[in-house]
């Protein structure tokens, strides 16, 4: 019953935010396919604002699993309803000690995982250096990496800021429309066996990749 209630809440959740989101920010999205449909997945992607989890969210029609702060649990109905989205608790953001061992917990039950491997959100729009335990968490899976690029979410709900601005589809374009580009599948093997710098620069350098195709792809006067 618990699995059902789950899976309803998934799809009902994941379709309410892709009204919203197209019609309120003009959201596009690509690549969707390229998400493994079967089998442990582990999704890297840029972090712009509060909108990304959801943003990944819409960008695949697997049920994805995402790590969340202990304290967004603090309140029981919430805490309800993130569980059954797929939210796991973790003490911080980033990939630390505790972070890896959920991840690859949930790897190994055969999910597909998100992370943001910036550690947290960027304070100006620019992507920043990769945490050093993304490559940590990568040598010790086998699940194939698949870069996610977000752009147009820091305008749309910037750092600090509590109210979004808004791209409406039926306006002139905004600033604030919103895309999400899904790169190829990377080989987690190849970038084990990679010095950390060497791996978290190609890392780096695919999630900057998908971010640019993003980029491109919102909608604009």
């Amino acid at each position: 019953m618990q699995d059902w209630l789950a899976y309803l809440l998934y799809e009902a959740t994941y379709w309410v935010s892709t009204a919203l989101m197209t019609l309120g920010f003009s959201l596009r999205t690509e690549g969707r396919q390229r998400v493994p449909r079967t089998g442990p997945a582990l999704l890297i992607a840029n972090h712009q604002s509060f909108l990304d989890p959801t943003l990944v969210g819409l960008c695949s029609r697997r049920h994805l699993c995402y790590l969340a702060r202990k304290t967004l649990f603090r309140y029981p109905a919430f805490a309800w309803f993130i569980r059954h989205l797929g939210a796991v608790p973790i003490d911080q953001e980033g990939v630390g000690k505790e972070g890896i061992r959920i991840i690859l917990e949930q790897l190994r039950a055969g999910r597909a995982v998100v992370v943001f491997p910036e550690g947290t959100r960027t304070p100006d729009g620019a992507m920043h250096p990769l945490r050093p335990g993304i490559h940590l968490l990568i040598k010790r899976t086998q699940a194939p990496i698949v870069p996610v690029g977000i752009a147009g979410a820091f305008d749309a709900l910037p750092y600090g800021k509590g109210i979004p601005n808004l791209a409406p589809l039926f306006l002139p374009a905004g600033e604030a429309a919103l895309a999400v580009s899904v790169g190829r599948p990377l080989d987690a093997r190849r970038l084990a066996q990679m010095p950390r710098e060497a791996a978290l620069a190609l890392l780096f350098a695919e999630l900057q990749k998908v971010a640019q195709r993003a980029e491109r792809l919102r909608r604009k006067t």
